[in-house]
């Protein structure tokens, strides 16, 4: 029991410590910035091997180094496309998606995740997929994300997963996010619970969370039964 609560203290230590030196931006893949934590990328992986999905949808593309990872999993499948979406792709790093060998296998929208506009454009590329895998990482307020998941979770196929990222907001101290308008009570993880609370597709997969020991998607491995 006591062996339990030194882990847990631990884990959220290292979180908020991370989070402090900006740990996330240390890393790329193939070349480009990745703002992620390792151990997710590595679930992601998981993820991707076991669902092998046509379509990997993805909110929120930064510096684009997500959407790499995921072309080159599915490069290594030998199928699949990634679509990525967020409301500001910046024209530098527009260019480098656009010059990497893997962008063949990438399609972007720029603009709002929760555009209706936007969503029934992947919707019907959605529908020409058999197997869908949703990430969502934009923004990270409540009603942002809650929205996210009222739409995108209809796409997402039976035995494969929809991840929030960021929900651990919620659990590190409130001045951790200064200057953002998500904070405790206000992000992906208060808008995780009240969608759970109405649907009954997706359960949490605790397994990812309790071997990664460190995982900014603290609840966020959504796997689809229905």
């Amino acid at each position: 029991m006591h062996q339990a609560s030194d882990l847990k203290k631990l884990q959220k230590n290292l979180l908020i410590r991370a989070i402090k030196t900006k740990y996330t931006y240390n890393f790329r893949w193939f070349g480009l910035p990745i703002i992620q934590f390792p151990q997710d990328i590595i679930a992601m992986q998981e993820i991707i091997y076991k669902v092998k999905p046509d379509l990997i949808i993805e909110t929120g593309i930064a510096r684009g180094g997500s959407l790499i990872f995921y072309a080159s999993m599915l490069e290594i499948l030998g199928k699949g496309t990634v679509l990525g979406i967020d409301i500001d792709i910046r024209e530098h790093n527009r260019k480098a998606l656009e010059k990497h060998f893997l962008f063949k296998r990438i399609k972007m929208f720029e603009g709002s995740s929760t555009d209706l506009n936007i969503f029934e454009q992947v919707k019907k590329i959605a529908s020409n997929n058999n197997k869908i895998l949703v990430a969502l990482d934009s923004n990270h307020t409540h009603s942002h994300v809650l929205k996210e998941l009222e739409l995108y979770s209809s796409l997402v196929s039976k035995d494969s997963y929809l991840v929030v990222f960021d929900t651990s907001i919620e659990d590190v101290p409130d001045d951790m996010f200064p200057n953002r308008p998500w904070d405790k009570k206000n992000n992906p993880k208060t808008a995780l619970k009240e969608f759970l609370s109405k649907n009954d597709r997706f359960i949490i997969d605790k397994t990812f969370e309790e071997k990664l020991l460190i995982t900014a998607n603290i609840d966020g491995y959504l796997k689809c039964i229905k």
